[in-house]
């Protein structure tokens, strides 16, 4: 009997002298609808100045679809090529084109991530960051080659608002 008691004393005890647990509530920055139109819309003039025909898909922090537009005659594969590369981007927090050299480079690890569904070692998709938050991400396909400098040119023209 004397144990049970000592045993509720001792937990009494703990529970006196315990820190109270502190629930915090989580804030963050999210992409709106206007940036992401804006993102995509600057990035489909960008590639069509330079004479190519692509879509853009932006997504957010979580990774869905906020804005996905295909440029009059972009091939039938852009806007899925695309919006995979946006996924990639904001799902790993770097360059498409960053994701594919470690795919180049045999690295083991990116090697198993490929296979999950909507990832895509392919360049053209970029991090769409508040400081080293990742709060989304953008990609565009249908360029050889200039599809990330095209999303750049899209980030670029919302920068002052990602600060």
């Amino acid at each position: 009997m004397l144990t049970r008691l000592h045993r509720i004393v001792m937990v009494g005890l703990a529970c006196v002298f315990a820190l109270p647990a502190q629930a915090q509530l989580l804030t963050h920055r999210d992409l709106s609808y206007a940036m992401a139109k804006t993102i995509a819309e600057t990035a489909i003039e960008s590639c069509g100045a330079k004479g190519y025909a692509v879509s853009a898909v932006v997504v957010d922090r979580a990774g869905e679809t906020i804005v996905a537009l295909r440029a009059d005659n972009a091939g039938p594969t852009t806007m899925e090529n695309a919006r995979r590369k946006a996924y990639t981007a904001r799902s790993f927090r770097v360059s498409t084109a960053s994701y594919a050299k470690r795919f180049a480079d045999n690295d083991p690890v990116v090697r198993q991530q490929v296979t999950l569904p909507n990832v895509i070692a392919i360049p053209g998709g970029l991090p769409v960051k508040v400081g080293d938050d990742v709060i989304g991400g953008a990609g565009v396909s249908g360029s050889p080659g200039v599809d990330e400098p095209c999303v750049q040119a899209g980030l670029d023209k919302v920068a002052e608002q990602l600060k």
